[in-house]
């Protein structure tokens, strides 16, 4: 399996002089294809710096970078942009969604960000994968946590990213949702992207391939 996203020697601090927290310190990862990693840790101890910085939402203050061969440190934005939009798929916790646009709407946004037409038909399919069939033309108030989350998910997906970065996706959901949702990223790894899934939960970390603990600015 190929390397799609790789870091060396991160370090990301906070505040300045003597009184600098280092949040990332000489960090290390390897994200292959095909791969489900879960980063786990204490709250504050930078797992969400660490999506941040992969995803290019963040920079580093040291280190080096690389997600599908495309050096993230020092590059202009006019590099980062497309790549986010193009090859990085983000699932956030707090879901994200438009309230003004419909579920399939929301889906379809990425690929009308990118310039191109955005396919339908993929959003559809994406949405009836994802079990939403019956939801797609509502707004997003009407729906649960649960299908919410399911959504942007298929927003996720609807440039067919190689990297998956999800940043606590079953924190807001019931049980059952949250089971759905951990079953779709494990999918989604098995059809060979990289997900990178931060987590406080034992039930994500079972269906991972590596649990990695943030402790100390590091990956143990």
């Amino acid at each position: 399996m190929g390397v799609v996203a790789s870091a060396r020697g991160l370090v990301k601090a906070y505040g300045l002089g003597r009184a600098a927290l280092r949040i990332l310190d000489g960090l290390d990862l390897d994200l292959n294809a095909g791969e489900l990693v879960a980063i786990t840790g204490r709250s504050g101890s930078g797992k969400s710096t660490l999506l941040n910085v992969v995803g290019a939402l963040d920079r580093a203050d040291a280190g080096r970078v690389e997600v599908c061969g495309v050096r993230l440190d020092g590059a202009p934005e006019s590099v980062l942009a497309p790549l986010r939009r193009d090859r990085i798929g983000f699932v956030f916790q707090s879901f994200h969604l438009l309230p003004e646009l419909t579920g399939l709407e929301n889906v379809l946004l990425p690929s009308r960000l990118n310039g191109s037409r955005p396919s339908s038909d993929r959003g559809r399919a994406l949405v009836e994968r994802l079990g939403l069939t019956a939801t797609a033309e509502r707004m997003p108030a009407v729906l649960s946590g649960g299908e919410q989350q399911r959504l942007a998910i298929a927003r996720a997906l609807i440039n067919d990213p190689v990297l998956v970065l999800a940043d606590e996706p079953t924190g807001n959901l019931d049980a059952e949702s949250g089971e759905i949702v951990l079953e779709l990223l494990r999918g989604i790894a098995d059809e060979g992207r990289a997900v990178l899934l931060v987590t406080h939960e034992q039930e994500a970390t079972r269906r991972a391939d590596r649990v990695l603990r943030l402790e100390g600015g590091r990956l143990l």
